[in-house]
């Protein structure tokens, strides 16, 4: 059988303040009509793929791109062709969409999408952006646990949502108290999401919402934990790889700025930090010296978001 073609196609998440984004409803006459997508298309010839998006979506929608970032790059087989998708997250736009194409249009949330039959191809993508663009990171072991717990708290009522339960020097009994600690403050109107770093037992023993895998761990387990949530700590290109290939649900990708916690360890700045993603298909976490304000130039460099200890 001869390989399929493959088809270069850049997709456009548009996501408004809310965090809902747009679907639209291919029309009749179109293969898949009836099934419903993000927006985009191939990319032409001579076309990067920041301009084939702004092309198609003024074709698709009447509007004009201000702020897209690049995301993920996936690729998936229909039985015609193989496609290459360049997602970009679209946050600014001049325009209100409009349907161009006979199309119909809907804002969606990722967890509680109300139109059906989705395209194939876009399905793995809603539980991605489920994710928040701001990963917390716990340090009881420099601040100590009550101080540790305040700071918990009130990163929570500022609208933290995914919290990673980080202290590998803390004695089982006291991480165990302390995890069922921050699970009932998680779980008490906040709806944070609460993953255990490294221990799988305990994690899958007080029903934690997943795990995040040390790198250590990633290179040598030969299946994903079964846990609802999965990270993973990544360093270089072969850690990378085996994330991918162990299919967790996302990675962080450190250190890029030098870190206290990692003294006179080399760092991969934005430019290598930015090849490191090149094309790849699952959220990133930039970690490392960063603080709140590094949020924008992570995206522009093809970050979900940024990952934060004493930052938070």
């Amino acid at each position: 059988m001869p390989d399929l073609p493959l088809v270069e196609v850049v997709v456009a998440i548009l996501i408004r303040p809310d965090s809902s984004f747009l679907l639209t409803c291919r029309p009749t006459g179109k293969p898949y009509s009836g099934y419903w997508e993000f927006p985009g298309g191939k990319i032409e010839t001579g076309e990067s793929p920041v301009q084939a998006l702004a092309r198609e979506l003024n074709e698709e929608l009447g509007i004009t791109p201000d702020q897209a970032t690049p995301w993920l790059t996936r690729l998936f087989s229909y039985p015609h062709a193989t496609v290459q998708l360049r997602f970009y997250r679209v946050t600014s736009w001049q325009g209100e969409p409009a349907p161009r194409e006979q199309q119909q249009l809907a804002w969606q949330t990722a967890d509680n999408v109300t139109v059906s039959p989705l395209l194939p191809a876009n399905i793995p993508i809603l539980r991605s952006l489920m994710l928040p663009s701001i990963y917390a990171i716990t340090c009881a072991a420099e601040t100590g646990v009550e101080a540790s717990l305040l700071s918990i708290r009130q990163a929570f009522q500022s609208g933290i949502k995914l919290l990673q339960i980080r202290e590998k020097a803390m004695p089982p009994d006291q991480l165990e108290c302390y995890v069922q600690t921050v699970l009932q403050l998680a779980r008490n109107n906040h709806q944070v999401t609460v993953l255990l770093n490294g221990n799988i037992a305990l994690a899958q023993t007080v029903q934690a919402d997943g795990i995040h895998l040390t790198s250590t761990q990633l290179l040598s387990l030969t299946a994903r934990p079964t846990v609802n949530w999965c990270g993973a700590s990544c360093h270089n290109a072969e850690e990378l790889k085996r994330a991918e290939q162990l299919g967790v649900d996302f990675v962080t990708l450190s250190p890029v700025y030098p870190t206290l916690s990692h003294p006179g360890a080399p760092s991969l700045g934005w430019d290598k930090f930015s090849v490191l993603l090149r094309d790849y298909p699952l959220p990133v976490y930039a970690l490392g010296g960063l603080q709140p304000t590094d949020l924008a130039i992570a995206q522009e460099h093809g970050a979900h978001g940024i990952a934060m200890m004493r930052g938070i």
